[in-house]
């Protein structure tokens, strides 16, 4: 199999996406890679990351691979979840206290910062719409995000989303209250669930 043979299958399992890091630790040279991106007309979408001019662009996963430490959460969490009608305004991610995140709200994205104990508390892997794995909380975590800010919140999208939750079968409401508790918010939790089970 030729260099250029192996960047294909790379690229067909990176869903049109090709990172440096991948290309390297196939023992392939950047010369070779900066060959091949010239040659197949690739898009330099992030550093170290290109896109097949084929492929979909993916805006949530882009962002993913030039910022691993953020946690897709809030309406983007609830967007990735199927607990949102309508695509969100802007994207939300969380990161831990501390984090620069300047470059973040440069482009737009609303970025919320929380303590490094619960930072990772429900973080999943979940799919995107185009079928690129990111990580976000999962939906009791989300739940309670949402619960959290939600004078932030429109109206309509938190009502949505918690009538979906709490109708869907696949909801953990113990979960949601072990989360509640880590995030000293039980009680609002407790009293906007009782009146939905």
């Amino acid at each position: 199999m030729s260099k250029f043979d192996e960047l294909d299958r790379l690229v067909e399992e990176g869903n049109g996406y090709l990172q440096t890091a991948q290309v390297l630790k196939s023992n392939i040279s950047k010369p070779t890679l900066a060959d091949y991106v010239s040659k197949r007309n690739m898009e330099r979408v992030a550093q170290g990351v290109y896109l097949a001019r084929d492929a979909w662009p993916d805006e949530l996963y882009q962002l993913y691979l030039s910022n691993r430490r953020i946690i897709f959460s809030h309406e983007t969490a609830l967007l990735l979840h199927g607990l949102m009608e309508r695509e969100p305004a802007f994207i939300s991610v969380t990161v831990k206290a501390g984090y620069n995140a300047t470059h973040l709200r440069k482009r737009g994205v609303h970025v919320y910062q929380t303590k490094a104990d619960v930072a990772d508390l429900g973080v999943v892997d979940v799919k995107t719409a185009f079928g690129n794995m990111v990580r976000a909380y999962d939906r009791e975590r989300t739940i309670c995000d949402v619960i959290r800010n939600k004078e932030k919140l429109d109206i309509q999208v938190f009502q949505y989303a918690m009538k979906e939750f709490m109708s869907g079968k696949d909801k953990h409401v113990h979960r949601l209250m072990t989360y509640a508790r880590a995030l000293n918010i039980e009680e609002h939790v407790r009293t906007y669930t009782e009146v939905m089970l």
